[in-house]
């Protein structure tokens, strides 16, 4: 019995799945990179420090109690008074003092960002956060 002739198919590399795996592996940085970059919030200027010297400069402080009442180097103050105060104190200080927040672990986060978003609307103004170590 004699088989049939089966015509000679010449070799070939299937690549699709190699290139499914490329574009599902790209769709992944390229997603990963969109979360990465996503900042929701206020950008805050943090004070940067030279080599191994401690340099000592002006700072505002800007305290909000837990009632919401603020306070700039602790005198009670409105936030337009302050945010003039502020904008006086860059104007007439060279370097531009950093405007320190010193909010209670209690107050509302509305409260802090609403203040942080009136400072930062001052030319100049860099701001920092009071923390303390635990």
């Amino acid at each position: 019995m004699r088989l049939p002739n089966e015509p000679d198919i010449p070799p070939q590399i299937n690549i699709v799945p190699m290139i499914d795996v490329i574009f599902a592996v790209l769709t992944f940085f390229i997603m990963s990179s969109l979360f990465l970059t996503r900042s929701e919030g206020l950008p805050v200027n943090l004070p940067g420090a030279e080599s191994s010297e401690v340099q000592e400069e002006q700072q505002l402080v800007v305290s909000i109690s837990a009632d919401g009442q603020l306070a700039l180097n602790q005198e009670p103050a409105d936030l337009s008074s302050i945010a003039t105060r502020v904008e006086e104190a860059i104007a007439t200080t060279t370097p531009a003092p950093l405007v320190v927040l010193n909010d209670d672990e209690d107050v509302n986060h509305g409260s802090v960002v609403t203040v942080m978003d009136r400072l930062r609307q001052i030319p100049g103004a860099r701001l920092a956060i009071a923390t303390q170590q635990p």
